[in-house]
């Protein structure tokens, strides 16, 4: 069940969870936004399916953000007429177009400021035994992010 994600989201402002366990994400969404699609769509598996999801769940003039990271052999197939007819901005987001040198101790600052909850975002810490496991729980919605400590 998404129910731990969900719970997390809302607490950060979602309104309103879909998930394609139990309806068509698409269909959802349109629904929801009345027929016209989401003003952005953040695509964070990195799966094909998923982004062609993400792009039809759209506004027209929307934008989808690909932060998913996507293995090497995939490939997205969409129909070129689609892309240019939805018109909207397709993107990527890596390390969400942060420069990590700059970006990061910023980051790391503002979190011992505790003006980031970066606790928030992490279930459980577990040893390097626990990793393929913990990939399990991951997938099967139970945990956000499991953090590896030695």
């Amino acid at each position: 069940s998404p129910a731990p994600r969900w719970d997390r989201a809302m607490a950060r402002g979602a309104t309103h969870p879909v998930t394609s366990r139990s309806t068509a994400p698409v269909d959802a969404i349109r629904e929801l936004t009345g027929g016209f699609g989401a003003d952005v769509v953040i695509e964070a598996v990195g799966r094909p399916e998923t982004y062609q999801q993400a792009f039809y769940a759209r506004d027209l003039a929307g934008t989808v953000v690909l932060v998913g990271v996507p293995t090497p052999e995939m490939k997205l197939e969409l129909p070129l007429l689609d892309v240019f007819g939805r018109g909207g901005a397709l993107k990527s987001s890596w390390y969400g177009d942060c420069l990590p040198s700059r970006d990061f101790p910023m980051l790391v600052d503002l979190h011992q400021q505790g003006r980031i909850d970066l606790a928030a975002f992490v279930t459980e810490t577990i040893g390097l035994g626990d990793v393929e496991k913990a990939f399990g729980r991951m997938h099967e919605g139970d945990v956000l992010r499991s953090v590896v400590v030695s």
